[in-house]
């Protein structure tokens, strides 16, 4: 089993910055594909952003330019960057990843999809 533990949420002014953290922990697994996704308060959740294992790195239109996803594969980790933040960024946010597990000698592999429990992000106008 893979965990994803999101960090970094909190109360900041537009224009503002902040930056989330996501952490894998488990055992014996190799991640692929990660994403951030955010719930703002009575909608839907939404992709905004996600990165390949090799680096390539997609945006909604609303984040572009302001909002930037990194991953650091030897600490297991994805980050975003959020500048010029906006009331309307207010949300929770997740991360998401694409992980193959069992990667132990006579386990079984497979592809799983984890999520984290979510930090909450509010800007305040």
């Amino acid at each position: 089993q893979v965990q994803l533990v999101e960090s970094g949420g909190g109360l900041v002014q537009a224009g503002g910055s902040l930056r989330l953290s996501c952490v894998a922990s488990g055992s014996r697994f190799m991640i692929n594909t990660m994403a951030w996704y955010r719930q703002p308060p009575g909608k839907e959740r939404e992709l905004f952003s996600n990165i390949t294992r090799g680096g390539v790195s997609n945006y909604a239109d609303d984040v572009k330019g302001r909002f930037t996803i990194s991953r650091d594969d030897v600490k297991n980790t994805l980050y975003l960057e959020m500048n010029n933040l906006k009331p309307e960024d207010t949300a929770v946010y997740c991360c998401y990843a694409f992980v193959l597990v069992g990667l132990g000698f006579g386990e079984e592999a497979a592809m799983n999809g984890y999520w984290g429990q979510g930090t909450q992000v509010t800007v305040s106008s």
